[in-house]
């Protein structure tokens, strides 16, 4: 894979993890998603959820 072919994926990959958070409302206290983000998550356990859903959405325009 050259650098180009990289880099779109890793768009691609992000404008998906973009489309999943707006769409679920990641970023606001939500139960159904799996992804809450309450007065009581840590702020860097809300990362850490996020980073895990884009390398999800990466493996998915991947094919993996």
């Amino acid at each position: 894979m050259d650098i180009n072919t990289a880099r779109r994926t890793e768009d691609i990959a992000l404008d998906l993890l973009k489309f999943i958070a707006t769409t679920a409302n990641v970023t606001k206290a939500s139960g159904s998603t799996g992804f809450t983000a309450s007065s009581s998550t840590k702020p860097e356990d809300h990362v850490a959820q996020l980073l895990d859903l884009y390398t999800r959405c990466k493996h998915a325009v991947e094919g993996k």
